[in-house]
């Protein structure tokens, strides 16, 4: 009875538009103190045993490091290159738009981040340059789900935390899938350019190109930084964040001069909403766990995906399904925590790797960030252009299926997404 009524009071909370990390503490309120011999203590407890990590700590200096580069208009200076860039192609500003989110994915770590700048900044600029509302939003929020799958990744952060499996591996694997759905996106891009007639760019010389790069090395340097030092032992994850959060501050404050010392509070203050957002759905995932586990839902998925699906490709493709699904309405954070420690054992049965099936589930939870009702990355994109979700959701819709294709991809031929991380630490594979 208690298990009917828990379901019954996530679906209402869920229609009634409550945030979905606070439907997940309710339900797991209600229910834990409901079950018989268990002490409601025990929801408070799950909640901060749920955070009791030190690779968690990422998650809130990779938002720092986000912040930081936002603030020091250095999202500018790497517009004003990837235009340099790519914009002599046709539909020029909309292909900025698609590589400009691939060097801030190296950056921030977070799609609303990336939303959130860039969009800010180029979806009024290409309406001015004639772009529809919907195509400038569809761009960049499409875009900007690069962000969780190109390292560094703060989903990434979390699903080496559940499943034991390594952060540097997973941030190394993302790169193919990242710089793929990049790819696939602009070539999208350029059919509607060529059909609707989207403008371009005079080609910009080698030399001011070369110009432009010099002055974006020390942002582009961001990645290499934070990867080069997990992969060589120099750094954990959270060290990385750590130092990705300084190398930021060094640059925005004492080589381009775009922070001021009284604008630190206000980053800071930003900083702790965002990341309370996240690790506050990750506490009350936990707790929602522990209810889960008493009347034994893990267990009866688990032995679902264990006997019905004996075969890797159709395990993968329910996996697929089955996040595809969840990020519809829900965090990546909370979906993993649930979910993932449902499925590894079974997929570990089955000769999956605990970073393919980790790679999988990312990249199906960042499209559900474009996915209505949750679709975080939609909804702010929709909002930075006022356009209503429903007609945005038509536009990004294309860009949604070039992501699903790449998905598709990297779950049936993982071979080809791991050549290069193989080629780099082999060991780890």
């Amino acid at each position: 009875m208690v298990g009917i009524m828990s379901v019954a009071i996530f679906l209402v909370l869920l229609v009634l538009g409550v945030p979905i990390s606070f439907v997940i503490g309710i339900v797991a309120f209600f229910g834990i103190t409901l079950l018989p011999g268990v002490p409601a203590i025990t929801v408070v407890q799950k909640m901060f045993s749920g955070l009791n990590s030190f690779v968690l700590l990422a998650v809130p200096l990779f938002i720092l490091a986000a912040n930081l580069m936002n603030s020091g208009k250095i999202t500018d200076k790497l517009i004003d290159f990837s235009t340099a860039m790519v914009g002599h192609i046709r539909g020029g500003l909309a292909h900025s738009n698609v590589v400009v989110s691939m060097f801030f994915a190296g950056i921030s770590g977070s799609s609303q981040a990336d939303t959130a700048g860039i969009g800010s900044v180029l979806i009024p600029s290409m309406v001015k340059e004639g772009y529809s509302k919907e195509t400038a939003l569809a761009v960049t929020a499409a875009s900007s789900t690069i962000g969780v799958i190109i390292p560094p990744s703060i989903p990434m952060v979390i699903y080496g935390s559940l499943a034991g499996a390594s952060v540097g591996a997973l941030f190394l694997a993302g790169f193919i899938p990242g710089i793929l759905i990049g790819l696939g996106q602009m070539l999208l891009i350029y059919y509607y350019s060529i059909k609707y007639g989207y403008p371009k760019y005079e080609r910009v010389p080698l030399g001011v190109l070369l110009k432009k790069f010099i002055e974006n090395i020390p942002p582009l340097m961001t990645p290499a930084i934070i990867l080069g030092g997990i992969v060589g032992g120099i750094v954990t994850p959270t060290e990385a964040a750590a130092l990705a959060c300084v190398y930021a501050f060094i640059i925005s404050m004492f080589i381009y001069r775009s922070i001021k010392w009284s604008e630190l509070p206000d980053i800071l203050i930003e900083t702790l909403k965002l990341s309370s957002m996240s690790l506050f759905a990750l506490s009350t995932a936990s707790a929602l766990g522990e209810l889960l586990s008493y009347y034994q839902v893990s267990q009866s998925i688990s032995q679902v995906f264990a006997t019905q699906l004996p075969y890797a490709p159709a395990f993968m493709l329910a996996v697929i399904l089955l996040f595809l699904f969840l990020g519809t309405f829900m965090d990546a954070i909370p979906a993993m925590i649930l979910f993932v420690p449902v499925i590894l054992p079974a997929a570990e049965n089955l000769g999956i790797s605990d970073i393919h099936l980790g790679l999988v589930i990312i990249v199906c939870l960042a499209i559900g960030l474009i996915t209505p009702p949750y679709g975080l990355c939609l909804l702010l994109a929709s909002s930075i252009a006022e356009v209503p979700v429903v007609r945005a959701f038509k536009t990004v819709f294309p860009y949604i299926i070039v992501i699903l294709l790449v998905l598709i991809f990297i779950a049936l031929f993982p071979q080809a997404v791991f050549w290069l991380p193989k080629m780099i630490k082999p060991e780890w594979f």
